[in-house]
Order: structure tokens, then C-alpha cells, then sequence
């Protein structure tokens, strides 16, 4: 499942984290990628271990908590700390897949988080700059994306994807990866949709008796498929 979750930042935290990203110190991208991706990235990115990715990440991970539409789509079990890139000068990443597993260098290298999904948190304007769409690959075709600041989009991990040059300006974004309670895509594709469904109802016709049903259904395939 492909989805764009809008207003994950609120503008004032995309202008605050621009100001320090803009700021900052990149380093080659090439540090978290593995040997295959290695040859195909050319970008920049902020040190995880930098105090400033920390600072950043949290208020990324704090928004997360309280947005329900992320929540609802991925089930989190595990998030692996934001990180933070930059393209610029006509820079790309070609056409790769995530590594499967992570280990979270804050925690000494020793948590391993699966990558269920990957997320980019856009923190440029598509008016910023010329390039930089996400190009996805998955069994439902091809899907370039280019979202407004502070928007997200969130896709399996398993899906080939690239970003192609940016020629003009620079392309700053946030990029992670998290674990599911539910790792397969096809069921988190159902719980999400079946969510979606009871809130609607919810709001609609708050006393139809389907809905008791309904969520008993939802807790129930949770039950099943969830790996806590």
C-alpha cells in the first residue's frame, strides 16, 4: 500500500527544522547505504549520531504519535530513528530496494528493526526545486511523488523505488523505516481499510449496530495477525 499522509509537520516545524537543516553540516550519503545501493546513491545526509538528527528525529517521531491516519496504516511496532537527506547539484538515487533489517546505532547497534515499511517526510517545497520526485515500483504500477512540506508518504519496504535528479535548488526530506505489528502488506492493507470504514460509520451513524461488529472484526484479525 502507497499512502500520502498530509500535515505530519505543521509549517512552523518544517520552517524550524529547514532553518537548522540549512544550516547544518551534511555528510555523504553513502554511510547508511548498503553495498548494492552504494553504487546508485549520490545525495548527502545528516550524521545520525549528530545531536541535531536527534532533535529532529524526536519531533518527527512525536508527531507520528499523535497522527492517527500513520498509526492506522502501519501498526508500528518499531520505528528506526529519522534521518535526513539533502539532493542538490544534480543528485539521484537510483533504483534500489531496502535493506531488510536495520540495527539502530542509538541503541548500540543491537535492536533490529525489519523494514516493513519506508517513509519520506518531504521538508522542501515542490516549488523549491526542479527533479527529486520518488519514483515507486510496486504490483500496482509506477508512481512518482512529489508532496508539499511537511506531507509524508508512507510504502513498502520491499518496493524498488529511486529518486531521480534534482537539477535546481535542493530536496530535503526526512526518510525511515519502521516494522509492522503486521508484516504482511496485503493484511495491512485490510486493517487499514476496515479502520477507515468503522471511523467513517462512526461519524456518520454513531448508533448503527453494525459497528459493534464491525470493530469486534477489526480486534479480531489484530488478534490474528498481530506480532507483538
Amino acid at each position: 500500500m502507497l499512502l500520502p499522509i498530509p500535515d505530519v509537520l505543521t509549517p512552523e516545524q518544517v520552517a524550524q527544522a529547514r532553518a537548522k537543516l540549512d544550516a547544518a553540516d551534511w555528510a555523504d550519503g553513502r554511510i547508511t547505504a548498503g553495498y548494492q545501493s552504494a553504487r546508485a546513491k549520490d545525495n548527502a545526509q545528516l550524521p545520525e549520531d549528530l545531536p541535531l538528527a536527534r532533535e529532529l528525529g524526536a519531533i518527527v517521531l512525536d508527531a507520528l504519535s499523535r497522527n492517527s491516519t500513520f498509526f492506522s496504516a502501519a501498526l508500528p511496532k518499531r520505528i528506526y530513528p529519522p534521518l535526513f537527506n539533502r539532493y542538490s547539484g544534480g543528485q539521484s538515487f537510483g533504483f534500489h530496494v531496502d535493506n531488510a533489517v536495520r540495527y539502530d546505532r542509538s541503541r548500540g547497534g543491537a535492536d533490529a528493526v525489519r523494514t516493513d515499511l519506508s517513509a519520506t517526510l518531504f521538508l522542501s517545497s515542490p516549488e523549491e526545486y526542479d527533479g527529486g520526485e520518488l519514483i515507486i515500483e510496486d504490483t500496482f504500477g509506477t508512481h512518482s511523488v512529489k508532496l508539499p512540506a511537511g506531507h509524508m508518504v508512507l510504502y513498502p519496504g520491499t518496493s524498488l523505488h529511486k529518486v531521480t535528479p534534482v537539477t535546481r535548488g535542493a530536496r530535503v526530506a526526512s526518510f525511515f523505516w519502521m516494522q509492522s505489528m503486521v508484516r504482511d502488506d496485503g493484511h495491512r492493507r485490510l486493517m487499514f481499510e476496515l479502520d477507515v470504514s468503522i471511523r467513517r460509520l462512526t461519524q456518520d451513524v454513531p448508533d448503527h449496530a453494525a459497528l459493534i461488529q464491525l470493530t469486534g472484526v477489526y480486534h479480531n484479525l489484530l488478534r490474528q495477525w498481530a506480532d507483538t
